[in-house]
C-alpha cells in the first residue's frame, strides 16, 4: 500500500463535526472511516460507516440524498445486510464512498444538517458480522510463534522445511466465523486423557490465537492466478481475528492431516473492515529475512510489496476472569505484538493461494495465524507461554494455563505513525461459556 494512494481523506488536519472522533484515542477518526453492519431494535440489518461514537446509517444517506454517482453505487452496495455487494465492486468504489463520506462528516461541511440525521450512537445499535463469510484460510505466517511451537519437536530445527519458502495455510471452517461479542461454549471433543488414553468430554486445553485478518474484494476467476503485483487490488480490508482452538484436541488429531474439529470450534472476528485505503499511511517494509534465509521463488517477490507489503498494526490482548470482574480488578493485557512480525506479506498469501488456479470468492477471509513476536510480552496465544513458562500469572495472581469457564478475552488493534492520525480496529471479544450437555440417546 504505497503512499502514493495517499489523498485528502488522510490529512491529519481534517476534523470531523461529530465531536467524539476528534477525541485522543479514538478507533474512529474521520481518517478512518470503517465499514460495518448494525441493526437497531427490530430493524434489519444496515450497512453502516463508524464515526466517533456514532455510525453514518447508508441506506439513511441514501434516501437523504447524500450520494450520487460512483459514490452512490458504492453506497448503495455497502447499504444492505451484509458488505460482500460492496467489496465486489473493489477498491476503487472504496475510495469513492471514503472520499464522500470524509466530506461529509469533515467540519464545515453543507451537508451536517442532513447528514446528521442519518447519524445513529453506537450505544443504541448491535452489530453484526460484517461479511458473508464463503470460505476461510488460516495461514501460519509468523515465524516467532511457528519456531515456538516447533521447538519442542526439534530445537535445532523448529521451522517446518516448507516455511521459510511458502506462506503455509490450511482450509478452515467458515460457517463457524462469529462476530465480535458472541460467547464461546466450551466444546466437546477427544484428546488423550491423563492415562494416555482416548477420552471424550468437554476440552481441557482452550486457547485463544490473536490474528489479524483480510477480506477479499474482487474474485478471481478459477485458473486465474493473482499475481503479487496485483495482489493489492483483491486485498479490499482488514479485521481482528481470534482463532479460538482447543489444544489437547489438537494434538490428537494434528497427525496425519492437521488441524480439524480443533480449530473449527469457533472463528471471532472484529465488526468493522478498515479498508485498505484508511491504512495507507502505515504500510511497512516486508518482514526482513535473516542472514542464510532462502530467497522465496520469484512468483513470491515483488519489489512495491517487498517494500510497502507490510502493516504497522500494533495488536494487543486483553484478559478478565470471574475474580478480576467480582473484584472489579482492571483487565489485564497478557499480549503486546505487532502485525510487521508477519514473515509473510498478506499479497503473498494471496498470490500463493491461488498460483495453482484456485478461485477466491467476495468476502473470503484470510487470517494471518497467531502474530507472535520475538519479546515473551508478544507470544499471542497461551500455547507458546505454556510451552515456555508453564503458564501465565495475572497480576492478581491467578494462575492459567489454558482458559477457564467465564474467562474473557479481547483483542484491539491499532496503526500509529508519526504525522498521521492513529487508528483503530474497536474489539475482538468473546467470553467462554460452560460446555453444554451431551445430547444422550
Amino acid at each position: 500500500m504505497p503512499h502514493g494512494l495517499l489523498d485528502e481523506t488522510h490529512d491529519p488536519a481534517r476534523r470531523s463535526w461529530v465531536a467524539a472522533a476528534n477525541l485522543p484515542g479514538t478507533d474512529f477518526p474521520i481518517q478512518n472511516l470503517p465499514l460495518g453492519v448494525f441493526s437497531r431494535g427490530a430493524g434489519d440489518r444496515r450497512g453502516c460507516v463508524a464515526i466517533g461514537d456514532q455510525v453514518l446509517d447508508l441506506a439513511a444517506g441514501l434516501a437523504a440524498g447524500l450520494f450520487e454517482g460512483e459514490a452512490g453505487e458504492a453506497a448503495h452496495a455497502g447499504s444492505g445486510p451484509v458488505l460482500n455487494p460492496l467489496l465486489a465492486l473493489g477498491r476503487g468504489a472504496s475510495r469513492a464512498l471514503r472520499r464522500r463520506v470524509s466530506a461529509i462528516l469533515a467540519e464545515g461541511s453543507a451537508d451536517r444538517a442532513v447528514a446528521s440525521r442519518c447519524l445513529v450512537p453506537m450505544a443504541e445499535l448491535r452489530l453484526h458480522r460484517p461479511v458473508e463469510v464463503g470460505n476461510f484460510t488460516d495461514f501460519m505466517a509468523s515465524r516467532f510463534h511457528t519456531a515456538r511451537m516447533g521447538a519442542k519437536r526439534d530445537p535445532a530445527n523448529p521451522l517446518p522445511p516448507s516455511f521459510l519458502h511458502l506462506p503455509i495455510a490450511y482450509h478452515s471452517r467458515a460457517t463457524t466465523v462469529r462476530v465480535s461479542g458472541e460467547a464461546v461454549a466450551r466444546p466437546h471433543g477427544q484428546s488423550l486423557g491423563p492415562d494416555g488414553k482416548p477420552r471424550f468430554g468437554p476440552v481441557l486445553a482452550l486457547d485463544f490465537e490473536l490474528e489479524f485478518g483480510a477480506v477479499i474484494g474482487p474474485a478471481n476467476r478459477m485458473g486465474d492466478p493473482i499475481p503479487v503485483a496485483r495482489a493489492g487490488d483483491a486485498l479490499f480490508g482488514f479485521c481482528l481475528v481470534n482463532d479460538w482452538s482447543a489444544r489437547d484436541v489438537q494434538r490428537f488429531e494434528m497427525m496425519p492431516l492437521g488441524p480439524f474439529l480443533s480449530k473449527s470450534l469457533s472463528t471471532s472476528i472484529s465488526p468493522w473492515i478498515v479498508t485498505a485505503e484508511a491504512l495507507a499511511p502505515f504500510a511497512a517494509p516486508a518482514f526482513a529475512r535473516l542472514e542464510g534465509d532462502p530467497e522465496p521463488l520469484p512468483y513470491l517477490m515483488a519489489a512495491a510489496d517487498q517494500a510497502a507489503g507490510g502493516l504497522d498494526v500494533s495488536l494487543d490482548c486483553w484478559m478478565t476472569t470471574p475474580r478480576m470482574r467480582t473484584e472489579g480488578a482492571a483487565p489485564a493485557r497478557i499480549v503486546a505484538t505487532s502485525a510487521r512480525h508477519l514473515h509473510w506479506t498478506f499479497a503473498q498469501m494471496v498470490a500463493h493461494h491461488t498460483s495453482n488456479g484456485c478461485d477466491l470468492r467476495t468476502g473470503d477471509l484470510l487470517a494471518s495465524g497467531t502474530v507472535s513476536g520475538p519479546e515473551a510480552e508478544g507470544r499471542a496465544c497461551l500455547a507458546e507461554v505454556v510451552l515456555e513458562d508453564g503458564g501465565l500469572t495475572l497480576p492478581n495472581g491467578e494462575r492459567r494455563t489454558f482458559l477457564e469457564d467465564g474467562d474473557e478475552v479481547w483483542f484491539t488493534g491499532r496503526a500509529e505513525r508519526a504525522g498521521y492520525v492513529p487508528i483503530g480496529f474497536g474489539e475482538c471479544r468473546a467470553r467462554i461459556d460452560p460446555a453444554k450437555s451431551w445430547p444422550m440417546g
